[in-house]
C-alpha cells in the first residue's frame, strides 16, 4: 500500500493552503470560509480583504471586535459572555497585505493547510501528531470562527494544529458537511504528520 499523504485523508476535494503576502490584491465581498471551500474544489484566490467582519478581525484586517455582534446574536447569555468569547478568538498578529488561498499541491509555499475531515480521519491526524513524542493534542473550540480562527490564525500563530468542530457561520455560508470537522495544520507540522501517518499503517 502507498504511504498515506495528508491530502488522502479528505474524501471530497483537496486540502486548502493559506499564505500571506506583501503584494497588492483585489478585494472581494465573498467570505473567507466561502473562498476556502471553493479552493477545496480547485479554485485559487489572491485577496486583500474579504466580506466577513468577524473574519476581518481574526485575519488582522480590522480592530473592530465582534463583541457587540456576538451579544446581539443570542448565542451568549449576556454581554459579558459575548465579550469574553470575542476576547479569546485567535487572531493573526503579523503584518501583511494580502492572502493567497489555493489547493494543496499548487505551491510548496504556505503557512497553514486546512482539511475537512470525518471524525475518524481527524483522529488519525491527532494520532500522527502524538506518534513521535506521545504528547496530547489540545483542542480549543468556542463553536465560532472555525475556518478563519481555529484553523487558520491559530495554527499560523502558534505552530500547533487546530482541530475544530466547526461553527454555524462557516457551515451555513460555505456548506461543508454536517459530518465533517475542520483541521488546520501549520506548514511546520505537515512532514511530522505525514511521517506519523505512514508509521501508523504498520500498527
Amino acid at each position: 500500500m502507498d504511504s498515506p499523504r495528508l491530502k488522502d485523508l479528505m474524501e471530497r476535494g483537496s486540502p486548502v493552503c493559506v499564505s500571506l503576502s506583501h503584494e497588492d490584491a483585489p478585494t472581494t465581498d465573498a467570505l473567507f470560509c466561502e473562498l476556502v471551500q471553493r479552493a477545496r474544489y480547485g479554485e485559487s484566490f489572491h485577496i486583500s480583504s474579504q466580506g466577513c467582519p468577524v473574519g476581518s478581525y481574526i485575519l488582522g484586517k480590522s480592530d473592530a471586535s465582534p463583541r457587540d455582534y456576538y451579544a446581539a446574536s443570542g448565542r451568549y447569555r449576556d454581554k459579558r459572555a459575548a465579550g469574553r468569547a470575542a476576547n479569546v478568538l485567535p487572531r493573526l498578529q503579523r503584518s501583511y497585505t494580502s492572502i493567497r488561498i489555493f489547493p494543496y499541491g499548487d505551491s510548496p509555499e504556505f503557512l497553514a493547510v486546512i482539511l475537512f475531515l470525518r471524525p475518524a480521519k481527524a483522529m488519525l491526524v491527532v494520532q500522527a501528531l502524538s506518534f513521535n513524542d506521545g504528547r496530547r493534542v489540545v483542542c480549543a473550540n468556542g463553536g465560532t470562527a472555525s475556518v478563519c480562527g481555529d484553523c487558520t490564525a491559530y495554527p499560523i500563530e502558534t505552530h500547533r494544529a487546530g482541530i475544530s468542530v466547526g461553527c454555524r457561520g462557516s457551515r451555513k455560508h460555505s456548506g461543508y458537511g454536517d459530518e465533517e470537522m475542520v483541521v488546520g495544520v501549520p506548514h511546520t507540522l505537515v512532514e511530522k504528520i505525514e511521517s506519523g501517518l505512514e508509521r501508523l499503517l504498520m500498527t
